[in-house]
């Protein structure tokens, strides 16, 4: 019984080592948001999410895009290998008012349920 009981120990171990392995993406903002602060219109708009592959296994950014039309988000198109850095441009339109908004962004990042990633934004355009 103790060896059947130490195999099944190790075997959970084992597959929870394994399920760790692969691209992992940590982006540098805090809480993956930035914040625009209190803004004119005459700014264009553009910033841009920064992050890093931690992982093992080459990162690939399948699909970045806003559920708004007065967001523009442009991905990498190669994959990020490990140990680099990418970006994620986001280009708001500046409209009057404030920003609260999210950029869902999909991968095969394993340190992330189902390899998808909320970006936000915040502010004020004045």
């Amino acid at each position: 019984m103790k060896n059947a009981a130490s195999f099944i120990a190790v075997l959970l171990f084992s597959a929870i080592s394994y399920a760790q392995n692969g691209p992992k993406i940590e982006f540098a903002a805090p809480d993956n948001t930035i914040d625009y602060g209190k803004i004119s219109k005459s700014d264009n708009g553009l910033r841009s999410f920064e992050f890093t592959n931690t992982g093992d296994a080459p990162l690939l950014i399948t699909g970045a895009e806003s559920t708004v039309s007065s967001i523009i988000v442009t991905k990498p198109a190669a994959a990020i290998m490990p140990g680099k850095k990418g970006k994620i441009d986001v280009k708001y339109n500046m409209v009057a008012g404030p920003i609260r908004k999210t950029i869902t962004v999909e991968t095969n990042a394993v340190n992330y349920p189902d390899g998808r990633v909320a970006l936000k934004i915040k502010g004020e355009v004045q």
